[in-house]
């Protein structure tokens, strides 16, 4: 049975974002998840998750931020990105269920950033960017390293913003996805089909959210 699919508007200091609610019954946790600065939320990963999650008891809040809603092409600064977040977060924290703060890309920035500070019960970060393509000096791990709760990681095998053997210890957990680019893409000379490739990140996630509280 499908989730109950609803829209809300929150107004921000820096805008009014938008929140697709897929809701579980009974649910005991809310996984909010943000886009990337290239993308929405029709993402594959954020799509098969509001998908997948739901029956298990997990909400998802897919999260527009106000640059996106306003229909600006381009994203803004990293704070405004966080006052976004920090706008949206009663919201979420309102639903009487834990948090767990996530993302892709820019989204998963997003989420590690404020974590700590907004209560989250955990980060799950899609396609980290670990830094810029073809600039491995350009390191964001210390941002990943800082989120300070339990941590998912799940990154493309090919993503060209951090491939997973780059990425440094920590008490974070990763789970490669195979052939995988920035968006989870997967070509057709895989291994694994596109199918296969989205079931491990939905498999990944619902085994990590189960054993979260």
């Amino acid at each position: 049975m499908s989730p109950e699919v609803t829209e809300e508007t929150v107004e921000t200091e820096v805008g009014t974002a938008r929140i697709t609610w897929h809701r579980a019954r009974g649910a005991r946790l809310v996984l909010a998840v943000g886009h990337g600065a290239g993308g929405g939320i029709e993402a594959r990963d954020l799509m098969a998750l509001a998908q997948a999650l739901p029956p298990h008891g997990v909400t998802v809040a897919r999260v527009e931020q106000p640059w996106r809603v306003a229909g600006k092409k381009l994203a803004p600064a990293p704070r405004t990105l966080d006052a976004g977040w920090r706008g949206i977060w009663p919201t979420l924290a309102a639903q009487g269920t834990p948090v767990v703060s996530g993302g892709r890309s820019a989204g998963a920035r997003v989420a590690c950033r404020t974590a700590t500070e907004l209560g989250a019960a955990a980060v799950l970060a899609l396609s980290f960017p670990l830094h810029p393509p073809g600039k491995p000096e350009r390191s964001r791990a210390a941002e990943l390293l800082g989120a300070g709760v339990p941590t998912l990681v799940v990154q493309g095998g090919n993503d060209p913003f951090g491939r997973p053997r780059e990425f440094p210890d920590g008490d974070h957990e990763l789970v490669e996805v195979p052939y995988g680019d920035h968006g989870f893409a997967v070509p057709k000379r895989a291994e694994i089909s596109q199918e296969e490739a989205v079931a491990i990140i939905t498999d990944a996630v619902l085994g990590w959210t189960g054993s979260l509280g």
